[in-house]
Order: structure tokens, then sequence, then C-alpha cells
């Protein structure tokens, strides 16, 4: 006799606190909208400035172009880290995550790397927008210089659990 998750999982695909979660989130969105009002959402001035576009622009272009291109780095990657790596702990991760965390910051680092809406910035802040370049790539350093060091406790820890010696296994004195 199943158990009534495991029922519920049949019927519906998922365990139930994925409907939780998916009702809870779905709640937000409306709670969201609501509160803004829905013509906030657009701009009929100019429609490209509208949130409502620029929020169906983003699932697209990650829906149709982000994503089959980061699985397809990803694949890549996985492909030829595999064949070099040799150790009981993967590499992949230590690259892939710094990879992500660097794309990611470069999305919100863009604008100033660019130097767009320079004059603002620079009437709010009295700054350039000139070290956003220089700023970008030494967090991205700082990430895989972090992946990097995890890797290696990470590969210390597991070359000392391999040496020592497993339950069992009859030790000799000499």
């Amino acid at each position: 006799m199943s158990s009534a998750p495991a029922g519920f999982a049949k019927v519906y695909g998922s365990h139930p606190f994925h409907l939780l979660l998916m009702t809870a989130g779905f709640a937000v969105v409306i709670a969201v909208v609501a509160t803004m009002k829905p013509a906030s959402l657009w701009n009929p001035a100019s429609w490209w400035q509208s949130i409502a576009v620029w929020f169906v622009v983003a699932i697209i272009a990650h829906d149709l172009l982000a994503f089959p291109l980061y699985a397809l780095v990803g694949r890549l990657m996985e492909r030829g880290l595999r064949r070099r790596d040799t150790s009981r702990v993967p590499v992949l991760n230590y690259v892939r995550l710094p990879a992500m965390a660097a794309a990611l910051t470069f999305l919100l680092f863009l604008p100033g790397i660019i130097e767009q809406g320079g004059p603002a910035y620079l009437a709010a802040t009295g700054q350039t927008q000139e070290p956003f370049l220089t700023r970008w790539l030494w967090l991205t350093a700082g990430f895989f210089i972090a992946g990097a060091a995890a890797y290696s406790v990470a590969f210390v820890i597991d070359r000392r659990r391999g040496q020592q010696p497993k339950a069992g296994d009859a030790q000799t004195t000499a």
C-alpha cells in the first residue's frame, strides 16, 4: 500500500511540497502586481521602457539564448574535465560555480563597464565608472581563487582519508 505523498506524487508529478511552494510563489506575484497596480508595469510614452516588456524579454532571452548556451558550455566543460580528472574529487563544480558567479556579476557590472549613464552616475556619486571593469576582473579572480582553494582543501581531505587504514585491515608491525 502506498503512502499519501507517494499517491499524490503519482497523480501530481511531484512532492506535495512542490505544489505548496509554487502556490506560495504565485501568491507573492499576485500580491506584488496588485500592490503595484498593472498600469505601473506599462509605460505608454515609451513602450520599450515598460517593466512588462523587459520581463518578457528577460524570459525569452534566458530560455531561448542563455540557457542553451550555458548548458552547452557546461557539457563541454564536463567532457573536457572528465577526461583529465583522475582524482576522486570532481573538479567541475569548483570551476562551474566561480564561472557562474563571474557571469552573473558581469551582467550586474555591465552598465558600469560600458559606462552607460556616465553623467548620471557622476552627478549622483561624484565618481567615474572607469574602475568597474577592473573591479569586476578582481572579483572574478577572487571567485576562481576561492574555488581553487576549496578544491585544494577537498583534495587534501580526500587524500588523507585514502591513506588511513580501513577498519578490518590487518596492520603489520616491524
